[in-house]
């Protein structure tokens, strides 16, 4: 039997800690299910990488990554190194390099996890982020520094392309699941150049797909609508920028940044795709032994649906589930005491009752 391959980057601050655990799950299932092969190799790189030999990865990183089955990344940012170090030259490169240009964010509340809405209705919808474009660019400059007219240009990215292979992955994902409506978050009314073109190739798409409706809102009031009515999306497609803050509201909605996983797909599986927490390094808490690790576990879960054991991610997500229910072992941020290491622990013997050997 073979075994995946997964390259894992446990990164800085609280990554670690959240990666460590995720590996302890899915080792559990390894241990428990004949029919489950999986290895690991960690890779150092990051900020301390960084300080120790002045850039964040080797320059052959990208090779190395190349020949994974997957990537599972912790997170990066260190108060130590600029962030424009951190981004663009550990995840950006991973991110543009490996064409990952689905972004997939699940906004659902798990049982057992009270939401801050006085709304009870089920909150279960996807949000596909173009992951590969847009507004995150490093097309622009500054001029002037530090002289009275200084200036800065960022430009945004927005191709045909790119807006319509995200639009059909959305699509497909709808009409795969089921799913009655796709909407589309847009600005096309104040920026009328890129927007415009997202509007027109989206619309373009959705005629392709005429059983399911297409619903286009702008950003505005579409962060107003996730808290008014999230039970009425089920699947959101937005461009770069736009998807990033929108998850991490609907994250908000559904038990917080803790609890919320992500993937970043390329599609043709041309190059790996690449699971982590929407959650960044969180230096406030790291090294205290107390961030939630169920959003690097649930996208570890999201990495074994993509290889095609949706299984075990089902199963994954059920133990996660059941710990929340019991309310015994919760991190701070739940209400609970417990430390990172013992959420891991308590998901790793749920899933042992689940999945017999």
């Amino acid at each position: 039997m073979t075994a995946y391959q997964i390259a894992v980057l446990p990164g800085d601050g609280i990554g670690p800690d959240v990666t460590k655990e995720a590996v302890k799950v899915l080792e559990a299932l390894k241990q428990q299910d004949a029919t489950f092969n999986i290895e690991f190799r960690e890779f150092e790189w990051g900020s301390e990488y960084y300080l120790k030999h002045g850039h964040i990865m080797p320059s052959n990183g990208l090779e190395q990554l190349r020949e994974f089955d997957a990537i599972l990344f912790g997170a990066v940012g260190d108060k130590r190194v600029p962030d424009e170090v951190t981004i663009w030259e550990l995840i950006m490169p991973i991110r543009k390099n490996f064409q990952q240009y689905v972004n997939m964010r699940p906004i659902r509340r798990l049982a057992g996890i009270e939401s801050p809405l006085k709304n009870d209705q089920p909150i279960d919808f996807m949000v596909f982020r173009e992951n590969a474009e847009g507004e995150y660019s490093n097309i622009g400059g500054r001029l002037y520094q530090q002289q009275s007219q200084e200036m800065a240009i960022q430009n945004t990215v927005i191709t045909k392309q790119g807006v319509e292979r995200i639009a059909k992955y959305a699509f497909e994902y709808a009409k795969k699941n089921n799913k009655s409506k796709v909407t589309s978050a847009t600005k096309s009314n104040a920026i009328i150049h890129s927007m415009k073109l997202w509007d027109e190739v989206v619309e373009a798409v959705a005629k392709d797909y005429g059983d399911i409706e297409l619903e286009s809102n702008f950003i505005d009031a579409l962060a107003a609508y996730f808290v008014m009515r999230p039970e009425s999306f089920e699947v959101v497609i937005a461009s770069n920028l736009f998807g990033d803050i929108l998850t991490d509201l609907g994250a908000a909605l559904v038990g917080g940044l803790g609890v919320s996983p992500s993937g970043n797909i390329n599609p043709e599986g041309e190059f790996p795709s690449m699971f982590e927490a929407i959650h960044g390094s969180a230096p406030d808490i790291a090294g205290k032994g107390i961030a939630n690790p169920i959003a690097q576990i649930w996208s570890a879960a999201l990495m074994l649906d993509h290889l095609g054991r949706t299984d075990l991610s089902t199963a994954i997500v059920e133990a996660i589930e059941q710990v929340l229910q019991e309310g015994k072992v919760l991190t701070p941020d739940l209400g609970g005491n417990s430390t990172t290491q013992q959420v891991g622990s308590a998901i790793a013997e749920k899933l042992k009752q689940l999945v017999t050997k």
